[in-house]
């Protein structure tokens, strides 16, 4: 939100924008280049990186072009109130992407699995043991022997250093929330600049696991339903770090330029919203994924 004092009490009214159809076309390209990366397209990574700069291009635009707006007194409470429940809706939403694919999990460990190790099924899968990976290193469940043998990363070191990455991280943007509040600028600007670093480096710790986990042990997305799940969740988490990375770096940058106020800072707000968003669930990934 703005550091000034609204200028407008009626309701904003942005004028036409071609920001929308720019995003259409970056989500066209991603899809259509994620798609065919799948299926060993030669051409399909480069059209998948061209969609991304799509994106990062009309975020960067758009993001600039709405903290205009707000810095020039545009925004009134009645605008403020619409930032606020839509970041909450928003969040809302992600949440329930999340949950569904923790149903997938628990839905296959919990009732799948025990059900095709029964005795209804030792005639079509006799030499079939219902054991979770978790449970048995090296034992895949995969009734019809379709799926290679893999092993499992376990809790530690990896994943709980990330979780204590996450954990700090969220610590320390909520103590740059209390420095803005008391109106020390650069404090918060420092401990922005700490919460970006953590978040980042718990992106290169993903990085080296998921190498951990294809070279030496064989999990991989095709591992399956231990290892759809677990590189769907994973990832997408990373995804969503990545994403509040992006949201954390434009604050940071606001902030350096003198914008948001103690008592206007919804951008501030939201954008932390989100990271504790992200470590919420890191935690019940980290013990419904690592740990069971």
């Amino acid at each position: 939100m703005s550091a000034h004092p609204p200028a407008r009490s009626a309701y904003f009214v942005p004028p036409p924008s071609s920001f929308p159809v720019q995003v259409a076309a970056g989500m066209l390209l991603v899809m259509l280049g994620a798609s065919q990366w799948v299926n060993g397209a030669r051409w399909a990574p480069w059209v998948t990186a061209a969609g991304i700069a799509v994106w990062l291009w009309v975020l960067f635009h758009w993001f600039r072009q709405a903290a205009r707006e707000s810095e020039s007194g545009l925004y009134s409470e009645q605008v403020g109130g619409s930032y606020r429940w839509g970041m909450a809706w928003f969040i809302f939403s992600e949440l329930m992407f999340f949950a569904a694919f923790f149903g997938a999990l628990l839905y296959a460990r919990m009732i799948t699995l025990p059900s095709l190790g029964s005795l209804d099924h030792q005639l079509l899968w006799p030499d079939f043991r219902a054991l979770w990976p978790s449970e048995a290193p090296g034992v895949t469940a995969s009734p019809a022997g379709v799926v290679e043998p893999f092993g499992i990363i376990g809790p530690w070191p990896l994943p709980t250093l990330n979780t204590a990455l996450l954990l700090s991280s969220g610590l320390t943007i909520t103590v740059a929330h209390h420095r803005l509040l008391a109106g020390e600028r650069g404090a918060t600007i420092r401990w922005m600049a700490a919460t970006i670093v953590l978040g980042l480096v718990f992106l290169g710790v993903q990085a080296i696991e998921y190498h951990h986990a294809y070279t030496e042990l064989n999990l991989r997305l095709n591992s399956g339903i231990f290892g759809s799940t677990f590189f769907m969740l994973t990832g997408f988490h990373g995804f969503h770090v990545f994403l509040g990375l992006l949201m954390l770096g434009s604050i940071t940058l606001r902030l350096k330029a003198g914008h948001f106020t103690p008592e206007r800072h919804f951008g501030f707000q939201g954008a932390a919203w989100y990271w504790h968003f992200v470590d919420v669930v890191w935690l019940g990934l980290y013990l419904l994924v690592y740990w069971l």
